[in-house]
């Protein structure tokens, strides 16, 4: 099937409301409260959803403790885990088309992106920890004297997991993977702003054969829901992508009741590195979609975009003239390549930010607004001559904002990419092998890109330093962040 066939036939969806998901049963809130769902694009309500907090918290994660200490899920072996994933998997892939159009509709981004890169990278990170379940295991060490040791890899337990707007089913996938191949129990709290593709895939894993409060779905806001998930004494861990602000609140809350384990995934302010002696069209092409793909709403995004000095004005041409071949518009019509963000509150904010990088000097040379019409939609926004200590180059503005600032030589630039709180990625464009391992190994990100953007595997870690969060994503070393390391002793003959 070519791609534009499959995406002809996806269309918008009607949706009904929706409850949670506790122990097995889809139930409404114990307050009786919902919320609404908004598309992006037109601002229209798309359904309501029942509203959680710590009552409904409460209850999900004793289910989720029922499920991991007495149910069939605590007596079931490592490889019927991974069967059932692969399972979840086998009907993710089989609903590809609803998932996706559900994804766009309470999301807002293009269709043809969640079709051809969200759900393929879903589908591979359950696959890949699928394979993991039965093969994550401990090790025997020869101690001295007459003794027999060895370790075990056992699941942390009960987790609380929060995951983000900008995309659910992918952080849905790369935060239930680890925890179902290890063996834990989950309450998730999707993003007030996206929950309905979370929903739909909890559906989609009692299809499989789940069992009863193993997975469990809560939707609600943070300061109610996410709070009482963070600060719960009774979960083991809490897995948490979003905000820095938010990240420091939930490490905050989880010290302060039972100390329970951490992983965060925060955002970034990622250098991306230019330099002369790159293929500028490459350079461009990556950069461009390493800022404005998801409608800038990437925590990796090369939002601070170096360019050295000779080839500046050279890369700003080619660059403007593919930003202003962008197609904004309604995320399912074919060839749109920008939807709108996520919400009112995110447009409002971005353009706070593009009104402080014209007050503070930068050249808008594109885009800079909102355009008329329904839903909450910017402009592809390029600014030239950005200075380090500008809020647009300090700050996360988390949407389609290019900041181009220029450099001398690969010492200023590896200086000036280090000045940030943050530290999830970074790029370098360069045909010098040699600048390309200095530049990478002297750079503080958890991932550096080299002649490339935004390539991801479910086998690769993915995770920040500084204040981009603690703990890595995806490949073998996330299995660390859902298990506890038990050692053994045995006496011998005695």
């Amino acid at each position: 099937m070519t791609a534009l066939t499959s995406l002809a036939k996806i269309t918008k969806p009607h949706v009904p409301d929706q409850l949670l998901l506790i122990d097995g049963k889809w139930i409404p809130s114990v307050s009786g409260k919902t919320f609404e769902t908004i598309n992006p694009a037109t601002g229209e309500v798309i359904c309501r959803v029942a509203e959680g907090d710590k009552a409904d918290v409460d209850l999900a994660v004793a289910a989720a403790r029922r499920a991991f200490e007495s149910g069939p899920w605590s007596k079931m072996s490592a490889s019927h885990r991974g069967r059932l994933i692969n399972r979840l998997a086998d009907l993710i892939e089989k609903n590809i088309h609803e998932l996706a159009a559900l994804e766009s509709l309470d999301n807002g981004k293009p269709v043809g992106d969640a079709i051809a890169a969200d759900l393929p990278l879903v589908i591979r990170a359950y696959r890949y920890y699928a394979g993991w379940a039965d093969k994550y295991h401990g090790k025997t060490i020869p101690v001295e004297g007459d003794f027999f040791c060895y370790t075990r890899h056992e699941p942390v337990g009960v987790v609380g997991q929060i995951i983000p707007w900008n995309f659910p089913l992918l952080m849905q996938a790369w935060k239930w993977g680890p925890a179902l191949a290890t063996g834990c129990t989950i309450v998730l709290k999707p993003a007030e702003q996206t929950p309905l593709s979370a929903l739909a895939v909890a559906k989609l894993a009692q299809e499989a054969g789940f069992p009863d409060g193993v997975i469990n779905v809560v939707p609600g806001f943070g300061p109610t829901a996410g709070a009482a998930l963070s600060s719960h004494m009774d979960v083991d861990k809490i897995a948490f992508t979003g905000e820095h602000t938010t990240g420091q609140i939930i490490m905050e809350a989880a010290a302060r009741s039972n100390l329970k384990r951490v992983s965060l995934e925060l955002g970034g302010k990622s250098p991306n590195i230019v330099f002369a002696d790159a293929d500028i069209d490459a350079a461009v092409e990556g950069s461009w979609f390493g800022l404005f793909f998801n409608q800038g709403q990437c925590c990796c995004a090369g939002s601070r975009l170096f360019v050295e000095e000779s080839i500046h004005d050279v890369f700003v041409e080619k660059m403007l003239a593919k930003v202003k071949a962008q197609k904004v518009g309604d995320p399912f019509e074919q060839g749109v390549t920008q939807g709108p963000q996520v919400s009112a509150e995110q447009r409002d904010r971005i353009l706070s930010f593009i009104e402080s990088g014209k007050a503070e000097g930068a050249k808008l040379l594109s885009g800079g607004g909102s355009p008329g019409g329904p839903g909450y939609f910017i402009e592809p926004t390029v600014f030239t001559g950005v200075e380090d200590h500008m809020r647009i180059a300090r700050h996360e503005i988390f949407g389609p904002v290019m900041n181009i600032l220029k450099f001398k030589d690969i010492d200023d630039v590896i200086s000036r990419g280090n000045n940030s709180f943050f530290g999830l990625a970074a790029a370098v464009w360069t045909t010098d092998i040699n600048k390309a391992l200095k530049v990478s190994n002297s750079l503080r990100a958890g991932t550096v890109w080299v002649n490339c953007y935004d390539v991801f595997d479910a086998a690769a870690p993915f995770g920040g330093f500084k204040m981009s969060g603690i703990g890595r994503e995806l490949g073998e070393y996330a299995l660390q962040m859902y298990t506890e390391v038990k050692t053994v002793y045995m006496a011998l003959g005695r």
